[in-house]
């Protein structure tokens, strides 16, 4: 019985062609978590400088990503050394714009800026991995795009934004694509999730230690509630949450699978005014149904032909 079980699920874990039921509700419940990471990273960005913290946390990751290897019996590979170094070098340039744009930003326009991926995604998936864009995802694309204009270039009046921060926002979301297509597109895809994941904070963790002294002094306010942050960052975010990710990226289109991050601006913009207060201005709202309404266009599954038989 345990034998069919087990063949059953590994049947049910092969690639799909689309998005199913699990599929969906994994990627909303991580969308949401993604939308809490941002308000943590903001938070505790006033004890660590935020270069010096992306840098721990990697630095703390490799050791969780590798006890956990251990534990799971996954082998080191490093014969991917090209792909790795490379994407490892993409996730540490993402994680300099994201911590940096948390500093200099609200965390409800970083998340409608951040979480503007999928537009990127899709269209390195339709050049590098062949999956097409369709007209339906070309319009998304075009609302998405226009979404991330405004929330970018009509500055408001409401202060709680500023135009480096949010470039860094979208330098975020650039190196978050890149760093995803990279890992489909070389012999990475050939690693598990876990292997994947430990070439990015192997190579991140000392880049961004030695870029830290040269964007500030490293230690801010440092008090206990950022130490919790940053063990937050190191064990559930990065250690179980991106793992989990790139396994569902593993399994599911990548399109598909990014697209579903299209939650995570909206639940960012919740959490930025219901946990830190900001205030959200009808420009960085109209940003946010551009591109939430973009990313389920993108998202949208073919309308199936009937074949006559």
């Amino acid at each position: 019985m345990t034998a069919l079980r087990h063949t059953a699920f590994v049947a049910a874990m092969e690639r799909k062609d689309h998005m199913d039921a699990f599929g969906a509700v994994s990627l909303i419940g991580f969308a949401l978590f993604l939308a809490f990471n941002q308000v943590v990273i903001k938070v505790t960005n006033g004890g660590l400088q935020p270069v010096f913290f992306a840098g721990l946390r990697s630095l703390g990751a490799i050791l969780c990503i590798y006890a956990w290897m251990r534990f799971r019996g996954i082998r080191l590979n490093f014969g991917a050394w090209g792909p790795g170094l490379l994407v490892g070098t993409i996730f540490a340039a993402e994680f300099v714009c994201l911590f940096l744009a948390l500093d200099l930003t609200s965390v409800s326009r970083s998340s409608v800026i951040f979480y503007s991926m999928p537009v990127w995604m899709a269209i390195g998936a339709h050049f590098l991995l062949g999956e097409r864009i369709t007209r339906i995802k070309a319009v998304g694309l075009s609302l998405a795009f226009t979404g991330v204009a405004v929330a970018i270039f009509a500055r408001p009046d409401e202060g709680d934004g500023s135009l480096i921060g949010d470039l860094c926002a979208l330098g975020a979301a650039l190196g978050w694509a890149a760093s995803a297509l990279g890992v489909r597109a070389t012999r990475l895809k050939e690693d598990s999730p876990e292997m994947q994941l430990f070439w990015q904070v192997l190579v991140s963790a000392p880049l961004l230690l030695i870029a830290a002294p040269f964007f500030g002094p490293l230690i801010r306010e440092l008090a206990s509630n950022h130490l919790w942050g940053l063990g937050f960052q190191i064990i559930f975010v990065v250690s179980g949450g991106f793992i989990f990710w790139l396994w569902l990226l593993s399994l599911y289109p990548a399109s598909s699978v990014a697209s579903f991050s299209f939650l995570s601006p909206v639940f960012g913009v919740l959490l930025g005014w219901l946990l830190l207060g900001e205030e959200v201005g009808p420009l960085v709202l109209t940003a946010l149904v551009l591109v939430a309404a973009g990313l389920i266009l993108i998202n949208r599954r073919p309308r199936q032909v009937p074949q006559n038989v």
